[in-house]
């Protein structure tokens, strides 16, 4: 496996919108929270020199480039974080995986399965070179979810026999909100299905600990054409996604993932209910798990708050004292502590989840899709 270097961890961010500001901030704050090898911020990546010279300056990085060939092949450079739209991870997920580089990649991993095969391929050559490919899936690491995660794994809920998962927005609910990449299936692969819905999926998975081995799914485009530069461009994607999905642990979950909710703003719903007990979390109060325990008496049952700020609770080690409240912001620190730490032990097993999971997920996805092109079909992975 490759050493570590003596110098700073050299870091490239490819895209510097959205998420590449939510992934510079992560990168600025995780050595002052968290036990970490040393990193540098060494080069942003975008398209338009004017925008990205501007991020670079404003994000706080050393450089910045507008070929992103260039720039993962530095010698200084060892983590590729890629933060574009997915039809672009395929591509330089791949050429810095061969370049030598550990990789962070956006979820979702790509936008059909052979794209996400080809980077799986890479990935395996890559982890015996004892190089990290990390999938992004952000939200595995809120502390409620995590502390989530170890309720079920210790059993505390039982057999779960029902998951409810939502993931509701409603910034497209105005009819004449413009065209973006995101509505287009050629940049975004799928729309709330695989932007959102792919969260909602993955948790289901994460919380429970259990596999999707069959799903049922329906789409909808509510709008089906937006105002465009040079006039209405249709929309390619779905707006709403619903599915059913069968786990091999025995429950059934649903899921909901809408673009058009009115008065949802950024509403990640996971519900949990097993033969002992049940969960609730809602991702707009974040450091919240509501937790019920059926093996209390009958008239002392009732969902209790959990304020997950305790230093016993999932990364709390690195942030405030008890009942100090953490942000959307800090889940993305904890990722960057987490890869941090796979590369430092040159354990890329130790990140989760990885390429494989990916593909699992994407391969789900493509099950909703092809169960809505069937008619609501059961399709079996």
């Amino acid at each position: 496996m490759p050493e570590s270097p003596a110098r700073p961890l050299g870091v490239a961010l490819i895209g510097y919108a959205f998420m590449g500001r939510a992934h510079s901030q992560a990168w600025r704050t995780v050595g002052a929270a968290f036990d970490v090898p040393p990193i540098a911020r060494r080069v942003i990546v975008g398209r338009d020199e004017q925008a990205v010279a501007e991020a670079a300056r404003r994000l706080d990085w050393e450089e910045h480039a507008t070929d992103w060939r260039e720039a993962i092949t530095r010698d200084d450079v060892d983590i590729v974080d890629i933060c574009t739209p997915g039809f672009l991870h395929a591509e330089i997920a791949i050429t810095a995986l061969e370049a030598g580089k550990h990789v962070l990649c956006e979820k979702p991993l790509a936008n059909d399965p052979a794209e996400a095969e080809r980077m799986v391929e890479a990935a395996r050559a890559a982890r015996e070179r004892g190089q990290v490919a990390a999938l992004g899936h952000t939200y595995r690491r809120v502390p409620a979810l995590a502390h989530a995660r170890d309720l079920v794994a210790a059993g505390r809920l039982g057999q779960i026999r029902q998951i409810r998962a939502s993931y509701l927005q409603d910034w497209l609910v105005d009819a004449e909100a413009g065209m973006t990449w995101r509505l287009r299936e050629e940049t975004a692969g799928s729309g709330a299905l695989g932007d959102i819905g792919s969260h909602a999926i993955d948790q289901i998975q994460y919380v429970t600990g259990q596999q999707v081995t069959a799903v049922r799914g329906r789409l909808a485009t509510m709008v089906p054409e937006r105002p465009g530069p040079d006039g209405p461009e249709p929309v390619t994607v779905d707006d709403a996604a619903w599915a059913t999905l069968e786990l091999d642990g025995g429950a059934i979950a649903s899921v909901e993932a809408s673009r058009m909710a009115t008065g949802a703003k950024n509403e990640l719903s996971v519900e949990v209910y097993g033969t002992k007990g049940a969960l609730r979390f809602d991702l707009e109060r974040l450091d919240e798990l509501w937790f019920l325990d059926a093996t209390a008496p009958v008239a002392e049952q009732g969902f209790t708050r959990v304020l997950v700020t305790e230093p016993e609770h999932p990364y709390l080690e690195g942030w405030w004292p008890q009942g100090h409240i953490l942000g959307w912001e800090n889940a993305f620190t904890n990722q960057a502590r987490d890869l941090l730490r796979a590369v430092r032990d040159r354990d890329p097993a130790a990140y989760s989840p990885d390429f494989e999971d990916g593909l699992t997920l994407q391969r789900i996805l493509d099950a909703v899709i092809a169960s809505h092109r069937a008619d609501g079909a059961t399709v079996r992975l």
